[in-house]
């Protein structure tokens, strides 16, 4: 995969450290900074929509139960919630749409609230994801001094969309809805960015994640061979359209 590393290179001399883990059908490899840890940003409401689905599986929730919003789970960053009158009564699974679509911060909050923090990082531990920690709410902001930040580590998020993909992550139903919320994902300048548009389009899922000089994005791309999984993180980098157009070449070279 030498233009991976070439893409690489180029996208640190300036600057920037890049996070890689790349699993190809045929089940090949490529990891670059694949063990070390990046600001997950929302790519860790991957695990929350998982640890969300287990729970559903033993029967500890409903996709249907509502929640009345109130004006203490309006959070800042990005999402619509925040900008809706109180009372409102979204159910657990538009929470979990609006989580994995367009990042709602509140809708996730509310979400880490129902399944719980701890679960949440019972359930990477039980997906074999040693390192990556959900540590804190989502702010719209990196942790501040004396708070702990959710970190992310490639290998461990690529296997853990691989466990999705596999229906190991959660009952297979529950696995193709995950799927299905991935897919709804409204950003496809990252990883989707070079795919074709109109019905040559594949299939494609991802979460994305952004936050001051934090551009990551963490998915996969159905081939004629079968899905390419792919976690990228890019930090310092000062500029996130940078950050999106160093995604995509990654994802495109990936796939070739």
């Amino acid at each position: 995969m030498k233009k991976l590393q070439e893409i690489i290179a180029d996208a640190e001399a300036s600057g920037a450290t890049v996070g890689l883990s790349v699993r190809r059908p045929d089940g090949s490899t490529f990891d670059h900074n694949a063990a070390q840890g990046f600001p997950a940003a929302s790519t860790v409401k991957i695990a929350i929509m998982i640890t969300l689905f287990r729970q559903v599986d033993a029967g500890r929730h409903s996709l249907a139960t509502r929640h009345a919003f109130t004006d203490a789970d309006r959070t800042g960053g990005s999402g619509v919630l925040m900008h809706l009158d109180a009372g409102v009564a979204p159910t657990l699974r538009d929470l979990a749409y609006l989580m994995m679509s367009i990042s709602d911060n509140s809708a996730t909050n509310i979400l880490i609230d129902r399944v719980g923090m701890k679960e949440v990082n019972e359930t990477m531990r039980a997906l074999g994801m040693p390192h990556s920690v959900l540590g804190r709410l989502m702010r719209g902001r990196l942790a501040l001094p004396g708070e702990t930040e959710n970190i992310a580590y490639p290998a461990e998020y690529a296997a853990m969309v691989q466990a999705i993909l596999q229906d190991r992550a959660a009952a297979p139903s529950s696995c193709a809805a995950m799927l299905g919320l991935m897919e709804k994902q409204q950003n496809d300048r990252r990883i989707a960015r070079h795919l074709p548009r109109g019905e040559a389009r594949p299939r494609w899922g991802t979460k994305t994640g952004s936050n001051t000089g934090v551009v990551n994005d963490v998915g996969y791309v159905f081939t004629p061979a079968g899905p390419v999984v792919i976690a990228a993180f890019v930090r310092d980098i000062p500029d996130p359209l940078e950050g999106e157009r160093i995604i995509g070449d990654l994802a495109r070279a990936a796939m070739a």
